[in-house]
């Protein structure tokens, strides 16, 4: 039996990963405690997802089991052992202002919970393909200090810089910087990864998000940008632009198109391999070029505030280079754009208010 595995398989990205695979799978088993709710509250839970997967895929079986307890996953990965072939990890504490009121919690999700599942998967499935979704904030506010020019409703980096024509690489540096300690749990459990392919021979690949998001993102106002700008656009509710005159831009990756990012390196895998993940130069935008795309959907014009303080960490521009990842997968590239994905994220969150 070919079995793929699923942290924080009711989350965005955990959920596009059930759907995707359980058509390449015989099974996909789910690892998800809801902690979301935990985090964020009610809003952000994600047993409406949990729900509908259960419903919609046959295939697909749940465990509510958490990711920094090894005896709860030494019971899954002891059941189903090599028939595991791969393991999607994509549980996390996503927000940058969260970790700092329960560092303890940030740092045991993040950093403890992968090297669980890192170890799990060596001694009970050690040649299945193990993915690992990081984040740009590994990089810390090491792009703040790159050439940057403001422009009428953005930043942009300085046309002569390296990065210009596709972003920032995966050689910009991790070290030296600022990460806020979410960004730091996440360096941890992205070394980690690296290193049990390095050290291990485990095939492991990292991809390193942009801003991940699609239909099925229960956003919030601590994480979740375009989805909870949605979901403001359409209710009228308040929206707090924090910090850089919301001129602020950040690539947005479509949780299909991560996926599909996933499924190519699945089919031929590297050892500790590193990958950034994002919309590039296909799909990126400042704050206010994303208020003004969800005005004219919704043609209301929305109710939001300035803040002078900016988040702790936080990028002023940042943009991916995906030419690795493409040089190395040459058969895939985006399918969603901004404007596909935000009226996509518009009708889901209509659907269900």
């Amino acid at each position: 039996m070919n079995i793929a595995l699923v942290t924080g398989s009711a989350g965005l990205i955990g959920s596009e990963a059930v759907a995707f695979f359980s058509e390449k799978f015989d099974l996909v088993i789910g690892i998800d405690n809801n902690m979301r709710q935990y985090f964020f509250g009610n809003e952000a839970s994600t047993a409406w997802n949990r729900n509908r997967l259960e419903e919609q895929y046959t295939n697909y079986k749940h465990y509510q089991a958490d990711i920094r307890e090894v005896p709860q996953l030494e019971v899954i990965f002891k059941e189903y052992g090599t028939d595991i072939k791969c393991v999607l990890h994509t549980a996390a504490q996503p927000s940058h202002d969260w970790a700092a009121k329960e560092p303890f919690t940030d740092f045991s999700v993040n950093a403890n919970g992968t090297l669980n599942m890192l170890e799990m998967t060596r001694l009970h499935a050690p040649d299945a393909v193990f993915i690992f979704t990081s984040t740009n904030k590994v990089y810390g506010d090491n792009p703040n200090y790159l050439p940057l020019i403001e422009t009428e409703t953005r930043y942009e980096i300085d046309a002569s810089h390296p990065y210009f024509e596709n972003g920032i690489d995966e050689n910009h540096s991790i070290d030296h910087t600022k990460h806020s300690l979410f960004g730091a749990s996440k360096v941890a459990a992205d070394v980690l990864v690296q290193e049990y392919g390095r050290y291990f021979g485990m095939k492991t690949g990292i991809f390193r998000g942009g801003c991940l998001t699609g239909p099925n993102h229960s956003g919030t106002a601590l994480h979740g940008f375009l989805s909870y700008l949605m979901k403001c656009a359409i209710t009228g509710n308040h929206y707090t632009i924090f910090g850089y005159k919301g001129k602020q831009v950040r690539d947005n990756i479509h949780s299909y198109d991560l996926v599909n990012m996933f499924w190519n390196f699945y089919q031929n895998p590297r050892a500790g391999e590193v990958y950034n993940a994002g919309g590039g130069r296909f799909a990126n935008c400042s704050m206010l070029e994303a208020i003004a795309i969800c005005e004219e959907m919704t043609g209301k014009k929305m109710s939001f505030s300035y803040s002078e303080t900016n988040r702790i960490g936080d990028h002023i521009w940042y943009v991916s280079d995906l030419s690795k990842f493409k040089s190395h997968y040459p058969n895939w590239n985006w399918t969603f754009g901004l404007n596909e994905t935000l009226q996509q994220i518009h009708d889901g969150i209509a659907s269900r208010l």
